[in-house]
Formats: structure tokens, C-alpha cells, sequence
């Protein structure tokens, strides 16, 4: 019995062109933190660090490759984010942006909302080659 979270995926492709994907993770009933009762957990991943940020209204970040392998849930606001081949997408409250252009040609971000856009974001390992 699987509940799956949908993940926006940024990465740079061979050339150096950040791109979007999705995939999903996976989320299965288990024994994640006995005694409680069972409930719906991804498996554990790595991670080398974490940080809270909070961009104000109006915030932009020009192009920009991601600073590290990382993965964003976003607790409020929105942000547009615009791929190097001029691909856009936005992501809002409860949704997950993996981050892997960490060289290439990079990213823009703008906070669209009204409100600060916050967010935690995990620093993960660098992925085998």
C-alpha cells in the first residue's frame, strides 16, 4: 500500500542546460516510530545538512546553478523557477523541488506570492558518478 509524493527534479543535462523532471517517492505503512501506531514513511536518506529560509515578496535570484545537491519543501509562499532552456514551474506550500544543477548553466527564482516564501531546505550527499 504505497502513497507516492511527487517531486519536481531540476538537473543539468550533458550540455550544461538545467531541465525539469518529476519522480516520485515512495511511502509504505510501517513501525517508523514504535510505540506509536504504524504510519506512511518514505525510506531514510542521507543528508549532509539543513537550512530554514525565508525569501521576502518580491525576492529574485538571477541565474544561478544550485549551490549543492538538495531537496526544498516548501512551508509557504510560491516561487517560479525557470529552467535554462526557459522551462517554467512553480512551487507552493507542501510541494518538494530536488535540486541537482549544480553546474551547468543554472536556474532563476522569484517569489510570486504575497507572502515570504519559506522553506526548509536538506543538503544532500553528492551523487555517485
Amino acid at each position: 500500500m504505497g502513497d507516492p509524493q511527487n517531486v519536481l527534479w531540476l538537473y543539468a543535462d550533458a550540455s550544461g542546460a538545467s531541465r525539469f523532471d518529476t519522480f516520485e517517492i515512495s511511502r509504505e505503512l510501517c513501525d517508523f516510530a514504535p510505540p506509536a501506531p504504524p504510519l506512511l514513511a518514505s525510506r531514510v536518506e542521507t543528508a549532509t545538512g539543513y537550512a530554514l529560509l525565508r525569501l521576502p515578496v518580491g525576492w529574485y535570484g538571477e541565474r544561478h546553478p544550485s549551490p549543492k545537491r538538495q531537496i526544498l519543501f516548501c512551508l509557504a509562499g510560491k516561487v517560479r523557477i525557470t529552467a535554462e532552456i526557459g522551462a517554467l514551474r512553480t512551487i507552493g506550500a507542501g510541494e518538494v523541488w530536488q535540486m541537482e544543477d549544480t553546474h551547468g548553466f543554472g536556474h532563476e527564482t522569484e517569489v510570486i506570492s504575497d507572502v515570504p516564501f519559506d522553506a526548509v531546505v536538506v543538503q544532500l550527499p553528492n551523487a555517485p558518478d
